[in-house]
């Protein structure tokens, strides 16, 4: 963050990184809200910057970054994201070479994934209200299963093997542990579900349980349990208003954060951060839904997961009237009915960047 041209107001430079699916789309959908919403406000100043990372960039250059990534992220205060992947390229090339390229290097080792029921729209659950969900998952982002550490051997074989070594270190489980209870800690229910599977998985997991329980001991104002990741998903379903802040690995909240975004009513409404809790790097922000390419290039893909992500990076550089207002207005449209197909309406992707943009002009007149 800087103070820009003599003025008072802040001032903000973001990476922007569509790369591929329908993230150009959603990601365009979302600059144009929160430049609606700087002038507007006109209490703080924001530049993106596009950056070409993604896979056409990879087949022109044959890498999905430049070698000096890390270096020009650092120079922006915070990146937005769209999505990673493409039908001719394989998934684990397309992740490894971008996304995961600059989640681990930079530490961004806590993704933040809040989970609610807009008005307007309907829960996936037949007896649930728009209170019953009103989740935040907290999600290992550096380690565990997603550690990148294994190998293959005897390829092409019949007695080929393949090993993919889950690590959880010490370190790694108690700040993702602290930030789940300090997140927790600051919410009204000051309540947190601890994800694991420590019955079947004897090492990992069973440090992860004995940090949970170490960790817990300097916030007692915080109620917490730990659950099964199986039985999680019942409890996910069958009593969903039990459950506040969740935290787990890398990838046990990976795959429940999916199921959380439907339940709630769309993953297109799910957004994340990428962060790194001590700002000695710049965070990320992206939508959870992933590059959709049965939609891309149509104009329909929902752009509320990238708004709220959005949102969630102005409150991140701590502009938290601007994002508040932001919500308020996305709130706002959701309830008029403008709403895309995934969550059972008409608009397309410019007829809610539309709306929202107005929605903002009248908020603030």
């Amino acid at each position: 963050m800087s103070i820009r041209n003599g003025t008072s107001r802040n001032s903000y430079r973001i990476a922007s990184i569509p790369a591929d699916g329908i993230g150009p789309e959603v990601v365009d959908a979302a600059i144009e809200v929160v430049t609606q919403l700087a002038n507007s406000l006109d209490t703080f100043k924001i530049e993106f910057t596009h950056i070409p990372w993604g896979t056409a960039y990879y087949k022109k250059t044959g890498k999905y970054v430049d070698d000096n990534v890390l270096e020009t992220l650092r120079g922006y205060d915070a990146a937005l994201f769209g999505s990673v992947g493409a039908p001719d390229v394989p998934d684990h090339i397309s992740l490894w070479g971008l996304l995961l390229a600059i989640r681990g290097p930079l530490q961004l080792y806590a993704n933040v994934r809040p989970v609610r029921t807009f008005p307007g729209t309907k829960s996936a659950l037949r007896n649930s209200t728009d209170e019953d969900i009103d989740w935040v998952l907290v999600r290992e982002n550096s380690e565990g299963e997603y550690s990148g550490q294994g190998g293959r051997s005897h390829r092409g074989q019949t007695w080929e093997t393949a090993t993919e070594v889950a690590i959880f270190t010490y370190i790694g489980v108690e700040r993702i542990m602290r930030f789940a209870f300090e997140t927790a800690q600051l919410r009204p229910r000051k309540q947190l579900t601890v994800v694991t599977k420590s019955n079947s998985m004897r090492n990992g997991m069973v440090l992860w349980d004995e940090v949970a329980l170490a960790v817990s001991k300097d916030f007692p104002d915080v109620k917490w349990d730990k659950m099964l990741v199986d039985a999680m998903t019942v409890r996910m379903v069958s009593n969903p208003k039990s459950l506040d802040t969740i935290v787990g690995t890398n990838l046990h909240m990976d795959i429940l954060s999916d199921l959380a975004a439907a339940l709630a009513g769309s993953i297109g409404v799910a957004p994340s951060s990428n962060l790194d809790p001590t700002r000695k790097n710049p965070s990320l922000f992206e939508p959870v839904h992933g590059s959709a390419f049965d939609i891309t290039g149509k104009g329909v893909a929902n752009p509320v997961a990238t708004i709220w992500s959005a949102a969630e990076m102005l409150r991140w550089l701590h502009e938290e009237d601007a994002a508040n207002l932001l919500m308020k207005a996305v709130e706002n449209v959701c309830k008029a009915g403008i709403l895309t197909r995934d969550l059972g309406g008409e608009a397309d992707t410019k007829d809610v960047t539309r709306a929202v943009c107005e929605e903002i002009k009248s908020l603030v007149s």
